[in-house]
């Protein structure tokens, strides 16, 4: 390969507290994210694997792993893009979360794109 190729997978997050599938006296807080992945390079991408880490506001850090996003491995052409929405459980109103999808372009390089860490928040508990 003579000329670098362009790894580039856009990230995007949005957020929203589901209150029917929380129990706050109970210290269970219900989160959705959807997430749109966009192939901002040159060169088709599959999604092979996540990796998540979901902070609680009371310390507590989980690590989660495992094959795609909602049973899907997307196929990612240049500029296209596929958006899903998916949740987690909290014990507090308060915690965040980070992590990467495990990429492999269509020259067979493999290549980790960043989710940007982002918060989730019970609306009305931050000042």
């Amino acid at each position: 390969m003579n000329e670098e190729q362009d790894y580039n997978i856009g990230i995007s997050v949005k957020t929203s507290f589901i209150p029917e599938q929380s129990d706050p006296d109970n210290e269970r807080f219900a989160f959705a994210y959807t997430i749109t992945i966009k192939n901002e390079g040159d060169i088709p991408a599959k999604l092979m694997t996540r990796h998540w880490i979901i902070s609680h506001g009371n310390g507590k850090v989980e690590e989660v792993q495992g094959d795609g996003v909602v049973g899907e491995q997307p196929y990612l052409r240049p500029g296209e893009d596929f958006e899903y929405t998916s949740g987690t459980i909290l014990e507090t109103p308060i915690g965040d979360m980070m992590g990467t999808y495990h990429m492999i372009a269509d020259d067979g390089i493999e290549f980790d794109a960043d989710i940007p860490h982002f918060a989730l928040t019970l609306p009305g508990s931050l000042h």
